[in-house]
C-alpha cells in the first residue's frame, strides 16, 4: 500500500494547473525564442556545418543549390529554429518535470529523475551518432553510385528535410533502453519476457530501420542494429529495476 504522506504536496484547483501551465509554456516560448536570437545571426554558418558531410562529397566546384525564390532564407532560418528547439531541450524537459512532479510519489521521483536525464543524453547521442556515423557512410554511398554522366546538385531544402528525418530518427531509436526500463518498472513486462522475444525485436529494428531511413541498405542497417544493441542495453538495465506493484 502507498500511504498519503509520500505525496509532496496538496492537491490544486483546476485552474491553479491551467495557470501554472500557462506560466510554463510561456517560459519555454521564451527561452526558444532567446536561443534562437542568439543564434540567428550565425543561421548560415549552422547550415554550412549541417551540410558539411555532403559538401565534403561534391566533386569538384560542384555545391549545393537552391531552387525556390526564398530557400536562401527560409532554410537556415528553419534549421536554426530546430537547433534552437534542440538545444532548449533539458530546460523544456526540466519545465514539464516541474509541472508533473508534484503530483508524483516520492519513490517515482527517484525513478523519474534519473530517467529523464538519460532520455536527454540519448537523444543527443543519437543525433550525434547520425551526424558523425551515419551521414558520411549515407552520402558516401549515394555520391558514389550514381551514373558517371549525372552532376550532383542536391537542393538546400530538400537536404535540411532529409537530414532533420535522420536527427530524428536516430534520435528516438537512442531512447529505447529508457522505454525498456519504463515497461519493466511499470509492469508492463519483464527483462525475461523482452529477452525472450529477441528475435521478433530484431526483425522489428529492421522493419523500423527501413521505415525510417532512406531506402537503402547502409542506413536501414546503421539504424536496425544500434537499436537492437540499445535494446540489450534496456533489458541489461531492467533487469536492476524492481516493478512498481513489488514495492512495498
Amino acid at each position: 500500500m502507498i500511504s498519503d504522506d509520500e505525496i509532496d504536496d496538496q492537491p490544486q484547483p483546476l485552474i491553479a494547473h491551467l495557470t501554472e501551465l500557462r506560466n510554463r509554456l510561456l517560459r519555454c516560448i521564451s527561452v526558444v525564442l532567446l536561443v534562437f536570437c542568439g543564434l540567428f545571426y550565425f543561421a548560415n554558418d549552422i547550415y554550412a556545418y549541417i551540410s558539411k558531410p555532403l559538401r565534403d562529397l561534391l566533386p569538384g566546384e560542384v555545391s549545393m543549390i537552391a531552387t525556390e525564390v526564398a530557400s536562401p532564407f527560409l532554410t537556415p532560418f528553419k534549421l536554426t529554429v530546430v537547433v534552437a528547439v534542440f538545444i532548449s531541450i533539458p530546460y523544456l524537459l526540466y519545465q514539464l518535470w516541474s509541472f508533473v512532479a508534484p503530483g508524483m510519489y516520492k519513490r517515482e521521483k527517484r525513478l523519474a529523475f534519473p530517467l529523464l536525464a538519460s532520455s536527454v543524453l540519448l537523444f543527443y547521442a543519437g543525433a550525434a551518432f547520425a551526424y558523425y556515423v551515419v551521414f558520411p557512410l549515407v552520402f558516401g554511398f549515394f555520391t558514389s553510385v550514381g551514373p558517371s554522366e549525372i552532376t550532383i546538385m542536391t537542393d538546400i531544402n530538400r537536404y535540411l528535410d532529409f537530414v532533420l528525418k535522420l536527427f530524428f530518427a536516430f534520435g528516438l531509436a537512442f531512447e529505447i533502453p529508457i522505454a525498456a526500463v519504463i515497461l519493466i518498472r511499470a509492469g508492463v513486462t519483464t527483462a525475461d519476457d523482452l529477452a525472450s522475444k529477441r528475435t521478433y525485436i530484431i526483425v522489428g529494428c529492421f522493419v523500423l530501420g527501413m521505415l525510417l531511413t532512406p531506402p537503402d541498405v547502409i542506413s536501414q542497417s546503421l539504424l536496425a542494429i544500434p537499436m537492437w544493441l540499445l535494446f540489450e542495453i534496456g533489458v541489461f538495465f531492467g533487469r536492476m529495476v524492481t516493478p512498481a506493484d513489488t514495492d512495498s
